[in-house]
């Protein structure tokens, strides 16, 4: 299993929150955004990373490197600090699984990135990301002040000129989309998989990007867990996992560590149908709790988590020997197998066809959906 650790969450990550100050204070962290600082904690990090025994990280731009007083500047502190992540990486032999920028945590992208009104700030993006790809605050706050169109023809731009630039460097690298439904901003363009589908197919993108689906988002637009995983799976667009969980009761982002063994069974599921994941990986995009101040805690929560995706991935594979719920699956689809069904499915036919077709057979019977057959198949492969 391809796992990863989260460097923003995880040597980022402070337990502050909207009604209280930072919980997690880190002996390799003295608080300030110094280059020296930047270098302990990339060591503390790969350090956290190989008595884990864990293969990948990923990262933000500025969660390694500070920004400077211009672009040279800051691209010269994430040079440095990239030149120490190759060293470490090599020495480790952990390597990178994605990496992206941060377009969103700055005053100067409160009003997005791509999307942003102000052409000055487009460009600023679009500079921070032909040094590192994207990730941003694309969406509104209110349609009051927005022009959708407008904004959704940049964005669909920006990502053309991302791809160009990938092929005019020669990156062989997967270019990534994560949806979410909302946060930082009201409504969020990659809202769901369907969305950023559509979204990518529309602007002749679809090519060029895949989807790295993380199931707290999946959530928060009011899914089950593992449905954007299967949709784009499904739609051959599914790239990476960021593999956490939320609270369904809570309606934000709660970034917590997955131990939820049947819904990682469920994802498992996905992953062996479509023969792996790779390049992508499962990565931890999780923080410990606000009151988990221990450096243990964070071993317990990875361990964890680790420990919930391989007993999904044992009982996904139980599901698909056991053979059983596929079988019933194909089953309910095998209409369209022969007859009529083919010829829907093959697109070789017609409204005149099909409405003779009830002339001679008459008025379709009702068949039962036995979802609850199918829950007690599922349960009867998990094991806890």
């Amino acid at each position: 299993l391809r796992f990863s650790v989260c460097f923003w969450h995880t040597f980022r990550g402070t337990g502050a929150d909207p009604f209280g100050f930072p919980t997690l204070i880190r002996p390799w962290d003295d608080g300030t955004d110094s280059l020296e600082n930047a270098e302990r904690r990339l060591r503390a990090a790969f350090e956290f990373f190989t008595k884990l025994g864990i293969k990948y990280w990923a990262f933000h731009d500025r969660d390694i490197a500070p920004m400077g007083e211009d672009l040279t500047e800051t691209n010269t502190n994430l040079d440095k600090m990239v030149d120490l992540a190759l060293e470490l990486q090599n020495k480790t032999g952990v390597s990178l699984l994605w990496a992206t920028s941060n377009l969103f945590a700055s005053p100067v992208y409160a009003n997005g990135a791509s999307t942003n009104p102000d052409a000055h700030v487009f460009a600023m993006a679009a500079a921070q990301v032909k040094k590192l790809f994207w990730g941003g605050r694309e969406g509104y706050q209110t349609l009051l002040n927005t022009d959708v169109k407008r904004e959704l023809d940049h964005m669909g731009s920006f990502f053309k000129m991302a791809a160009e630039y990938k092929k005019k460097i020669g990156f062989t690298g997967q270019l990534l989309i994560e949806p979410k439904p909302k946060e930082p901003m009201k409504h969020q363009y990659d809202y769901d998989a369907q969305t950023v589908i559509s979204f990518l197919k529309t602007y002749g993108l679809d090519k060029d990007y895949k989807l790295n689906i993380e199931p707290n988002h999946t959530t928060l637009a009011g899914h089950g867990y593992e449905h954007d995983v299967v949709l784009a799976s499904k739609l051959g667009m599914l790239g990476s996992i960021d593999s956490n969980t939320g609270s369904p009761d809570l309606g934000w982002d709660t970034d917590q560590f997955p131990m939820d063994i049947k819904n990682t069974a469920l994802v498992m599921k996905v992953v062996i149908e479509q023969g792996g994941l790779a390049p992508g990986g499962l990565n931890f995009d999780c923080k410990v709790r606000r009151e988990s101040i221990d450096p243990k805690d964070m071993f317990i929560a990875h361990i964890g988590a680790m420990d919930t995706f391989a007993r999904g991935l044992r009982n996904a594979v139980e599901l698909q020997q056991q053979g059983v719920m596929e079988k019933c699956v194909q089953d309910r689809y095998s209409s369209y197998d022969t007859g009529i069904g083919s010829k829907i499915d093959e697109e070789t036919t017609s409204f005149e066809e099909l409405e003779a077709f009830i002339q001679q057979n008459g008025f379709p019977t009702n068949r039962s959906g036995q979802q609850e057959k199918y829950e007690v198949l599922l349960n009867n492969a998990m094991k806890f």
